[in-house]
């Protein structure tokens, strides 16, 4: 019998971990012909997400989970997660319903088919419409500026047979965006439509930060068009102030006094901007340098604190 796990990465999900679980129960129960495992991972939640975790494994076996020590990013804790799971496929949901359980069906039956990844890819959301079309316009970019094949709107939701996952756990990237390894390094993969709901209950943890750092990780990790711009930028100002030093120095050939008129307020102004896009490519060669660090550094993706329902 092939054996179906499901990881659920969650952060203060109280209101949400015993109905997920229960919901996900419910869908497995509806396809007898699978044994299942269901992983919840814990990114050092502050409510009783812990406690009700807890209760949730203790009537169920088949339901783990993993407590971090701290929390570890959106980015570390689900990939870890996916490297601790044991069945045939792993299968990610998050924990605020935003991902529907009804697609499990869909996906299993495109892997039986043979695909080795299936992906759930957005064509809709109920979320914040300003926000999906900033996604939306996010996505085409790094789309347009990626030679590794990007997914639109695809978020990690989906299935992943086990070999995949065995590429995973060999990767040893301390950083890893599951979307771009899926493009860069994954086998021909399937992908599925589907609408987005609300979240079902609370409140997310996502913010401009978090959303930012997403971004950055995916174009340091994933593009080269940060230097690129920063070198024909810099090749575009020089021809032009060169340019506009000629100009100058006509102007100040047939009028003495131009440098006293208009001349003084355009130097200020070219100074400006030169100067704020100096900064700005300054601040995105930082987001390169960071991310190199923090590969080189070679730190562990978590540190758990707590296993619960492993069998070692």
């Amino acid at each position: 019998m092939k054996k179906l796990s499901i990881m659920v990465p969650c952060y203060n999900e109280e209101e949400n971990v015993i109905p997920m679980s229960e919901a996900l129960v419910n869908q497995l129960s509806q396809m007898p012909e699978y044994d299942y495992e269901i992983l919840f991972i814990d990114n050092c939640s502050t409510d009783t997400t812990r406690e009700k975790l807890r209760l949730i494994c203790a009537g169920n076996k088949k339901i783990k989970a993993i407590f971090n020590t701290r929390n570890f990013g959106q980015f570390n804790s689900p990939y870890h997660a996916i490297c601790q799971t044991t069945g045939d496929c792993t299968i990610t949901v998050c924990c605020d319903f935003q991902d529907p359980v009804e697609m499990i069906p869909k996906f299993v039956e495109e892997w039986e088919n043979g695909y080795k990844v299936v992906c759930g890819v957005k064509t809709s959301s109920k979320e914040n419409k300003i926000m999906y079309a900033l996604r939306s316009l996010y996505y085409k970019i790094i789309k347009k500026t990626s030679k590794v094949e990007q997914i639109e709107h695809f978020t990690g939701f989906g299935l992943y047979d086990k070999s995949f996952v065995s590429v995973l756990r060999d990767l040893d990237d301390p950083i890893p965006f599951i979307r771009g390894i899926v493009g860069e390094l994954g086998p021909a993969f399937k992908t599925i439509e589907y609408e987005q709901p609300q979240r079902r209950a609370g409140k997310t943890s996502n913010n401009f930060y978090s959303l930012y750092d997403a971004a950055m990780l995916s174009f340091t990790s994933y593009t080269k068009i940060g230097p690129r711009l920063a070198v024909f930028g810099g090749a575009a100002m020089s021809a032009l102030s060169v340019f506009a030093a000629l100009v100058c120095l006509v102007l100040k050939l047939i009028d003495p006094y131009f440098f006293f008129t208009t001349g003084t307020a355009a130097i200020i102004l070219t100074i400006l901007f030169v100067g704020g896009i100096q900064l700005f490519f300054l601040g995105l060669l930082g987001e390169y340098i960071m991310s190199i660090n923090t590969r080189v550094m070679k730190r562990p993706l978590v540190i758990e604190d707590e296993r619960i329902n492993f069998d070692d």
